[in-house]
């Protein structure tokens, strides 16, 4: 009976008064998930399915799209008005002073508002399209990288362009509205989000002149043609399909070049110097490995990056597609195909057409990338995922 009594006391005595400080088997046995505080990313278990993880990480998402799209404001107006060959700007394109000339006069003219023309559109569409696009990517990639041995260029690049499309998928008639009101040049009259939906909508498409030498060409042009609606909620998807297919390479190519940046930054070596200490999450059965947050310089050189590199390969399709979206406005009126539009591009300019304002993209989608990636990181952080 005095045995048992021995053995049960010290049992008994460590449950009523556990030590203050951490033992020694403590230091190498983690100790469970809530026993001690630290940062928010390590405190609890995280489950990338979880109703809160996907509204924090869109509301980051959100977030860090409407500062990044609010920073660039009146680079991405210039820019729509060099893409969309408006008739008032096109005299700047290909002029290394053309930006400043374009914002100079765009503020004379209109003043502050004049620059960020558009830019209550812009929000509108922004913070759907970017916390939709970061929320597909945080689900996509648990599907196909559930596990850092399965973390690689493709799987990355492939999850990056699905996210990139979903996301699309459900805003895309607000990029149309954002880019008519940032179109609109007159000052005799003042746009407004109501008045150009209506104008949207009750645009006409005028009849196709086709001369396919081939019959079955001809008969598909009539098919397509008849079948397409060529008036109403349509007009809100003008130049979906070079959207869609440019977000292949250009959602890719960002998450891609960012995530690889990343790493690179986070190198033992380099480590010391670009991250945060105590930030970091280890991989377990119950939740993902997080690597350790980057100092704000070297998360804002990474999203840089990743917006240079994805601005390159995507940009010739992003042209296609702004010439697209006021096909109601330029022109004879009839709404253009990817392949008239390609042919209309070159016959202008050569090749270099497709590059127009490509230069005034860096200037405008580095900073933006940077943004977008910074609070983006930064907000789920301290939300807590």
């Amino acid at each position: 009976m005095r045995g048992r009594s021995e053995d049960v006391a010290p049992h008994t005595k460590l449950q009523i008064s556990p030590p203050v400080l951490p033992t020694d088997e403590e230091t190498v046995v983690p100790v469970k998930e809530g026993k001690r505080r630290s940062s928010p990313s390590r405190e609890k278990t995280v489950d990338t399915r979880s109703p809160e993880y996907i509204w924090k990480s869109g509301l980051a998402g959100g977030l860090a799209g409407c500062a990044a799209k609010t920073v660039v404001g009146p680079l991405d107006r210039v820019k729509i008005l060099l893409q969309t060959h408006n008739p008032s700007f096109i005299k700047y394109a290909g002029h290394w002073s053309g930006l400043h000339l374009a914002l100079r006069d765009i503020y004379t003219e209109h003043g502050i508002r004049g620059l960020f023309k558009g830019h209550s559109a812009t929000l509108l569409r922004i913070f759907p399209y970017a916390g939709i696009k970061f929320i597909a990517y945080d689900q996509i990639r648990s599907v196909f990288i559930p596990t850092r041995a399965k973390e690689t260029p493709g799987r990355r690049f492939l999850s990056g362009s699905l996210a990139g499309m979903v996301s699309v998928l459900f805003t895309y008639p607000l990029e149309v509205i954002r880019v008519r009101l940032a179109f609109e040049t007159s000052a005799d009259k003042r746009s407004t989000l109501r008045g150009i939906c209506r104008k949207i909508y009750n645009e006409h498409a005028a009849p196709t002149s086709h001369h396919p030498t081939n019959p079955l060409s001809a008969a598909a042009a009539t098919v397509v043609e008849k079948g397409v609606p060529q008036t109403g909620l349509a007009n809100f998807f003008r130049g979906f399909t070079p959207t869609l297919l440019g977000m292949i390479p250009y959602a890719g190519a960002s998450f891609l070049a960012h995530d690889t940046m990343s790493d690179l930054l986070r190198h033992p070596v380099l480590a010391p110097y670009t991250t945060l200490p105590h930030t970091s999450r280890s991989e377990s059965a119950t939740s993902t490995y997080k690597p350790a947050q980057l100092q704000y310089w070297a998360e804002l050189s990474t999203g840089g990056f990743a917006g240079f590199f994805s601005q390159t390969v995507s940009y010739p399709l992003e042209v296609i597609r702004r010439r697209m979206q006021v096909g109601g406005v330029v022109g004879d009126g009839h709404r253009l195909g990817i392949t008239e539009v390609t042919k209309r591009i070159f016959l202008e300019k050569g090749w270099r057409g497709f590059f127009v304002g490509l230069t005034i993209g860096y200037v405008k989608v580095v900073p933006m990338s940077a943004t977008s990636f910074l609070v983006w990181e930064r907000g789920k952080y301290y939300l807590g995922i």
